[in-house]
């Protein structure tokens, strides 16, 4: 049970609504994802109600990660997943492996991102973001190894990107988390139609 109950919708302040328009893919004229074939993240939103100013936010950051990042989609998933793997946070896990699919990630990519840096058949560029993952989890900076590995293949605003890409899933799994989120129940319903 949520250590802070999730506000039902119809509880949500004036405010928390307007928050939201900044991780609406549709105000950045981009189509809307079909949610019917995802899990819910309600209960992440719902959590957030409780305090607009936090979750305007967290939904600047959130909407700029997955919208507007000079990574492309597949490789924000790829460090999304990896940060759930790490943090072991099954909500953000979730919530990513259904968007990691949408990105084009075979399951068996997926698992070799669980699996993290080591596994076999990754490509350069993946096996570094793996890396800068483990760095920034595990010692709070990107090693020079790593670095220059990323270096080889991206530009200095990606480089940037995957820092903060990071930062924000890590952020958001200590939020999950820490309040005892419970992923959608639908997963297996949701996996076995896909």
């Amino acid at each position: 049970m949520a250590r802070i109950p999730p506000l039902p919708p119809r509880e949500w302040p004036a405010e928390m609504r307007q928050a939201l328009a900044a991780i609406d893919p549709v105000t950045r004229g981009l189509p809307a994802p079909d949610l019917t074939r995802r899990p819910s993240g309600r209960d992440v939103l719902a959590s957030l109600a409780h305090h607009p100013d936090l979750a305007r936010a967290i939904m600047v950051l959130n909407g700029y990660v997955l919208l507007d990042s000079t990574l492309s989609t597949r490789q924000v998933e790829i460090l999304a997943l990896r940060v759930a793997a790490r943090r072991a946070s099954p909500y953000l896990w979730a919530q990513h492996l259904f968007a990691g699919r949408e990105a084009g990630l075979t399951d068996e990519e997926i698992a070799r991102v669980a699996f993290g840096p080591k596994a076999p058949f990754l490509v350069p560029l993946e096996r570094a973001l793996l890396c800068a993952v483990d760095d920034l989890v595990d010692d709070g900076a990107v090693s020079d190894s790593t670095w220059e590995s990323l270096a080889a293949g991206l530009d200095v605003r990606q480089l940037l990107d995957v820092i903060v890409t990071v930062g924000c899933y890590a952020t958001m799994a200590s939020f999950m988390t820490s309040l005892d989120l419970e992923p959608d129940p639908r997963i297996p319903e949701l996996l076995a139609g896909g």
